[in-house]
């Protein structure tokens, strides 16, 4: 390694885009580091197979970028460890090779971009930001699209985010006629359809090196970790991802988006794309996910105008618009607790271990995979969470830890916003509450629960069941107004009162003892 430079750039763990302009042109003079930092690992207790992921895919990228001709630094864990954070890092680097101009992606969490900040202080060093040339949206027109503590509809900003790129348009017209296929994509997996679930492309990447540093340092994970992962941690990998899910999953992927199923070996993975790691960490543009998908739906006539529109909505869509909901509303959005809950996140949410079946399969799969998809995360752990009462803080931190592709702007307002409705409605128009049924509707997990889903005031109960109209008259004076929760208000009022007394009694047995259900 050359020893004097006169550029440092830095590259964070989520900052693996190869087609950024950086790299269009090779500089000697020029360093890049990527480095793993110990308050990376440690800043919320993260799945195993997670921060595995991350390293792996820095590393991989560091050793392209020297292939490729330029000069990358990789550090591990046993090169940072006398660095407190990225500052006594770069001030180190600087120092060490002669730095005059330090370069650095503007980072998309909010507590690094606060802390980056600090690098402009570093003595007889010029400190620059770059754009991460990654998102459809500029940070800096997030607010002209997303209002600050308002309710900006996600439906709106995803048709003017289609006509922007025109995508999925015929002329001024969405493609097909209608804007949104939602509905037809809501379909619960028969015993026939089981016979079908593809088989999910894994890989096995070789992360015992890294497991070796984490227990070293005394890194604290979670989750089910083996010595060779699953994940794509390469560029080429993940395009190998995007392939498979075009090809095999893509016919099917809206129909069964948000089932659920125990009686499949791949239930985990269903006709998931399961890309979100390689897209968080932007090792894939969504614009190029978005163009492929296209071309497949163009290309192949087993897959329908409502495949290819709930996908791209996922992605042009809700994506881009959680993004901007964050920065627009960051830092208070964090401190966010509209409906006051304040229950401890239950021990089952680390280990698994409840009678409830439902969040026994959902926490098992993340245990096991670092991996859920949108309806186990929003209508079984989440809606659990919300209808419990559980405290935003703990249930950020569980979600910001498990999930391979949990990075604060995007797990923040999914979880705090759309799951826990903490953030007062800025994101969904109404808590996403459910009773069992809910469950019972897109699953099989019901019919082999220890409780019954047809019940809500029995000691037998369902929890969901009884917790749901708990909360809907624990929240009565907030909530009311609103149109979607007020017909389900009435609707309870209207029962037998020693119905109502026996399901609010249960309800409360099932606060008081979480720890237990």
């Amino acid at each position: 390694m050359k020893q004097n430079h006169t550029t440092l750039r830095i590259i964070l763990g989520d900052q693996l885009n190869a087609r950024h302009s950086w790299f269009k042109t090779k500089n000697n003079d020029t360093l890049y580091v990527i480095a793993e930092m110990h308050q990376e690992a440690n800043y919320v207790k993260h799945h195993g197979q997670k921060i595995c992921a991350f390293f792996k895919a820095m590393e991989k990228f560091a050793h392209a970028l020297n292939g490729a001709g330029h000069s990358a630094l990789h550090l591990t864990l046993d090169d940072t460890k006398p660095y407190g954070d990225f500052i006594e890092l770069a001030t180190h680097l600087c120092q060490k090779y002669s730095i005059t101009e330090l370069q650095y992606q503007q980072p998309d969490e909010y507590r690094l971009s606060q802390q980056l900040t600090k690098l402009h202080n570093i003595k007889n060093v010029t400190t620059t930001i770059a754009d991460t040339e990654h998102f459809l949206l500029n940070q800096t027109d997030a607010d002209k699209w997303i209002k600050k503590d308002k309710h900006n509809t996600m439906e709106a900003f995803y048709r003017k985010m289609r006509k922007r790129y025109n995508l999925l348009m015929d002329g001024d017209k969405p493609l097909g006629g209608k804007w949104n296929y939602d509905q037809n994509n809501r379909q619960k997996l028969k015993p026939d359809d089981l016979k079908d679930i593809p088989k999910p492309l894994t890989f096995a990447e070789d992360v015992s090196d890294i497991i070796i540093r984490l227990n070293k340092h005394n890194i604290a994970y979670i989750g089910n970790v083996t010595e060779h992962l699953i994940w794509p941690t390469s560029r080429k990998e993940s395009l190998t991802l995007l392939a498979h899910f075009c090809e095999v999953c893509f016919p099917l992927f809206g129909t069964f988006q948000d089932a659920m199923t125990e009686n499949h070996k791949h239930q985990w993975s269903l006709y998931h794309s399961r890309i979100s790691f390689s897209l968080n960490s932007k090792m894939l543009h969504p614009k190029e996910v978005i163009n492929t998908a296209i071309d497949a739906f163009n290309q192949n006539k087993n897959i329908d105008i409502a495949q290819v529109e709930g996908f791209v909505r996922q992605i042009l869509g809700w994506r881009e618009y959680i993004r901007a909901v964050y920065w627009v509303n960051m830092p208070s959005y964090a401190q966010k607790n509209a409906l006051e809950a304040n229950n401890p996140l239950p021990e089952y949410f680390w280990d698994g271990k409840t009678k409830m079946n439902c969040m026994k399969h959902a926490i098992d799969q993340s245990l096991d995979t670092a991996y859920a998809h949108h309806i186990q995360r929003l209508m079984v752990t989440g809606n659990f969470s919300l209808i419990a009462g559980i405290n935003p803080d703990e249930v950020d931190a569980w979600y910001l830890g498990i999930y391979i592709d949990a990075i604060e702007w995007v797990e923040m307002p999914n979880t705090r916003g759309m799951s826990l409705y903490a953030d007062g409605g800025l994101v969904a128009t109404k808590p996403y509450a459910s009773s069992g049924n809910y469950i019972n509707k897109m699953s099989d997990y019901c019919k082999s629960c220890h409780y019954k889903v047809q019940k809500k005031e029995t000691d037998d109960a369902c929890p969901f069941n009884s917790l749901y109209w708990g909360f809907l008259h624990k929240n009565r004076t907030k909530l009311v107004s609103n149109p979607r929760i007020s017909m389900m208000l009435a609707n309870f009022e209207k029962q037998d009162k020693a119905k109502q007394d026996a399901t609010l009694k249960r309800s409360q047995w099932c606060i008081d003892n979480l720890h237990a259900l």
